[in-house]
């Protein structure tokens, strides 16, 4: 046999060869389409399910008030502490007392001048009259005395006046806290020459015992929460209590309540303002800090499916029911909350429906389930 007849039939068997194993493999790959499968699940209803959404959150305290002081002067003594908690009508700051308590001598001083003043008057006047009842003086006299006691009167009621400012001004000079709360930071230390015109506070009190934490939810959140109550009013008398999660992601141990929420839906961001309450026994929360609301959405006696079950076109959702075998495709409505792996659907599927419950989105309409 030649060496040119070798080679031929050498390129005869691999052609050969090749030919069976490519259509071998077409042969599997056939195989394996027509045997591929999809789960499958029945549609139950009547269960139920609550799911947690979270809202970014500031937390501020029920009242966070700026110290000013109401006279000048140096402070002279420093009774508190940055976080030190305080009670209302505590002590906070004292400024040097000697000029007030010297305006106020004498303020009381004037009011002695004064009232000695209004008691010779009235004698004068009284005398006056009488005087002029017995003709002796003209009614000039006799106006001009009673004119006399009028002013007397007027210099001494001005004199109390005076006497009352003084006093005031002499408790200013001790700085009260107006609440109960906590201490913020203390620019002014003992020898400061302040005043009531003063750019920065003294400090801030900060009452902490209940804290305000403020949140916001889209246009469509606040609008699914009306109409699950039917109105914002009875929402935020009927929701159950909600959660905090601090910012270093721990369960804040009380629960809070939602107060009120914006009637306004803010152009800018399109969010609505709502405002919570959490009480602060031990003192944990405060003033600037941040965090995450969770609120619990319960739904009872309805239908869920698995969010691999659907298809979303646009801002539709459809399922593929199984009917006769085939795949048919059907529009579904879902509540707008969920937890990422499960949908709550409202309308469109009924118990009993049999859907393709994972990879919907390799079927098409009309493809043979098996």
């Amino acid at each position: 046999m030649t060496l040119k007849r070798i080679k031929w039939k050498v390129w005869l068997m691999m052609f050969i060869g090749c030919a069976v194993c490519g259509t071998s493999c077409q042969n599997g790959q056939k195989e394996e389409t027509k045997q591929q499968g999809y789960t499958l699940a029945t549609v139950r209803a009547g269960q139920n399910k609550e799911i947690v959404t979270s809202y970014s959150a500031s937390i501020e305290g029920r009242q966070d008030i700026d110290i000013f002081p109401q006279v000048s002067g140096y402070i002279v003594k420093l009774n508190v502490s940055e976080g030190d908690a305080v009670k209302k009508g505590q002590v906070l700051f004292v400024i040097d007392q000697v000029p007030y308590k010297a305006a106020l001598e004498t303020a009381v001083a004037n009011v002695k001048v004064a009232e000695a003043s209004l008691a010779t008057a009235e004698l004068t006047y009284k005398s006056t009259q009488k005087l002029y009842a017995q003709k002796v003086v003209s009614d000039f006299n006799l106006q001009t005395s009673e004119n006399s006691y009028l002013t007397a009167k007027a210099q001494l009621a001005q004199a109390e006046a005076q006497e009352v400012n003084a006093r005031n001004d002499l408790s200013y000079t001790e700085v009260k806290s107006p609440s109960n709360g906590m201490v913020g930071m203390l620019p002014y230390r003992v020898g400061t020459l302040v005043s009531p015109s003063m750019p920065q506070p003294l400090t801030t009190v900060s009452d902490n015992s209940d804290m305000y934490v403020y949140f916001s939810m889209t246009e469509n959140q606040f609008l699914s929460l009306a109409r699950q109550y039917g109105t914002i009013e009875k929402a935020l008398q009927e929701m159950p209590a909600i959660r905090l999660q601090l910012n270093d992601g721990t369960a804040y141990e009380e629960s809070g309540k939602i107060e009120s929420i914006s009637g306004v839906i803010d152009k800018e961001t399109g969010t609505v303002g709502v405002r919570a309450v959490f009480p602060n026994p031990k003192r944990l929360l405060h003033s600037g800090a941040s965090g995450n609301v969770l609120i619990p959405s319960t739904y009872t006696d309805c239908i869920i499916i698995p969010q691999g079950a659907t298809v979303q076109l646009q801002d539709k959702l459809i399922v593929y029911k199984v009917v006769d075998g085939k795949a048919v495709s059907t529009l579904i409505k879902v509540a707008p909350v969920n937890d990422g792996k499960e949908y709550i659907v409202l309308e469109g599927l009924k118990a009993g429906d049999e859907i393709i419950s994972d990879g919907a989105g390799m079927v098409r309409e009309g493809t043979q389930v098996k």
